[in-house]
């Protein structure tokens, strides 16, 4: 996949809880947004689902990816479809081929809601 940033066709944003000091001697968890990726989303292939199903994954997506962007477990990436559908995604893992062409986040759609 050289190249891969032709194939980066969707903004998403990066949104990442965070746990800060409270200054009261507890924590506060925070999600904020990270930042911005420009990705190309796409269903996981027959195998893929497969092995997703037998181990228990939620893994509904893959999501391509620069392979400097800044997405880690955990993350969530939000966007819209090329219907204009809001989309949720969480990232339940990110891998790279041992050649750093592109980054691969396994996903799992969580919210899909029709924008009215």
């Amino acid at each position: 996949m050289k190249g891969i940033g032709r194939h980066l066709n969707r903004t998403l944003q990066v949104w990442r809880t965070t746990t800060v000091d409270d200054g009261a001697g507890g924590e506060e968890t925070t999600t904020a947004q990270a930042g911005t990726v420009r990705a190309k989303v796409d269903q996981p292939s027959p195998t893929e689902r497969l092995i997703a199903q037998q181990t228990g994954s939620r893994h509904s997506h893959n999501v391509y990816l620069s392979p400097r962007a800044d997405v880690r477990r955990g993350d969530e990436l939000r966007g819209t479809d090329d219907l204009g559908v809001a989309q949720r995604f969480r990232v339940q893992s990110v891998i790279q081929p041992s050649t750093p062409v592109y980054s691969k986040a396994e996903v799992e759609l969580t919210q899909s809601q029709q924008e009215g």
